[in-house]
């Protein structure tokens, strides 16, 4: 695999989670645009403009920038634009330039988090975002988190759908032997742009994740069910439960432990990925303790993939041109990804007419 995969422009990508994104001025680079992001006074959306003041590319994130309202100051020389981009105020002249402005995106807010569409604005549609109900749902705690990781979010996309590695990299926290050892079952479906890998242990070791927050002791059946919507949204559907705790008639299994795993993969710039993660849990709700432990352990977790694709694609750049990458059965999941993925970018390096 090259080191470097091209971007889909024509997608929705997680800019932020909500509460980040207030009447501070927040900068951060998506598919290489610079972004500055803030919330209107008047309504409360989400607003994002390009970070960049069109006067001298003073960027519009950083102080001493402010908002006047709902209009950003730029801390320059004192451009001010509107929440549409417009500039609306130049110093020392009545007459603002007619090129005075900056790009602003179309902008979705769904399940506790901020998706901006960096593509052709006339293809953006807000019912195409793929939903993380759990997120910010009644009877659902979560625990999030977000590292910038210095490697190609391709490498990301691969971590994350070849859970084998949990056993080697993850040991003491997430893995255990059976994980690398049980088949998977992957399902892609090509046209809507999602892959699904599947790996149902019906014996396995639970791991010290699972075992000091649930409080099982002894061996578990333990269900992981992936769906990752390509190019940006990972959704892993983990359920545990002691041995022999089998679903009800009706499929539901209220003795087992369900834990959605979510991440959300957004390409910062060549090389470069925010990798926004978060669990949350429908057991043990009010149990403080559990959130804490569930949020350090799962940091640690996430620090050591950072650290993993951090080295990895360091190797990837000495590499000699040329090289071949041998993949196997466990690698399947994550070749569907990248076929969606090439396939996503072709579509949006075509003429916008294309599309309609």
């Amino acid at each position: 695999m090259p080191h470097m995969t091209a971007f889909a422009r024509n997608q929705w990508y997680v800019a932020a989670y909500s509460h980040e994104v207030g009447r501070e001025l927040l900068g951060r680079t998506i598919l290489g645009e610079p972004l500055v992001l803030y919330r209107s006074q008047e309504d409360g959306t989400p607003v994002v403009l390009h970070d960049r003041c069109v006067h001298r590319r003073y960027p519009l994130s950083e102080a001493p920038t402010r908002l006047d309202g709902d209009r950003i100051v730029c801390g320059y020389h004192g451009f001010t634009y509107d929440t549409t981009g417009a500039c609306v105020y130049v110093p020392g002249q009545k007459r603002v330039p007619r090129t005075a402005r900056v790009a602003s995106y179309p902008v979705a807010e769904r399940d506790s988090l901020v998706w901006v569409w960096i593509g052709d604005p006339a293809l953006a549609d807000p019912e195409s975002v793929p939903r993380a109900r759990h997120l910010d749902s009644p009877g659902w705690v979560t625990v999030r988190g977000m590292e910038p990781i210095d490697a190609d979010y391709g490498l990301l996309v691969d971590n994350l759908l070849d859970l084998s590695h949990e056993t080697y990299l993850h040991g003491g926290y997430i893995g255990t032997p059976e994980v690398a050892e049980t088949p998977i079952t992957t399902e892609v479906d090509e046209g809507a742009g999602i892959v699904r890998v599947s790996r149902h242990m019906d014996d396995a070791e639970c791991p010290p994740f699972y075992a000091r927050s649930t409080g099982i002791s002894g061996r578990i059946s333990r269900w992981q069910d992936i769906e990752y919507h390509a190019p940006c949204l990972y959704l892993l559907h983990s359920r545990v439960a002691p041995v022999g705790v089998l679903p009800e008639a009706d499929g539901s299994d209220p003795h087992a432990f369900h834990t959605e795993i979510t991440y959300a993969i957004t390409p910062s710039a060549d090389g470069r990925v925010y990798d926004f993660w978060a669990v949350s849990r429908d057991w043990a709700t009010d149990d403080a303790e559990v959130t804490e432990f569930l949020r350090k352990n799962n940091h640690t977790v996430v620090m050591q993939d950072v650290d993993a694709l951090n080295l990895l694609q360091r190797t990837l750049g000495t590499e000699r041109t040329g090289y071949q990458e041998l993949s196997i059965n466990i690698d399947t999941g994550g070749l569907a990804a990248r076929r969606i993925l090439a396939r996503l970018v072709e579509e949006g390096a075509k003429p916008a007419e294309a599309h309609r």
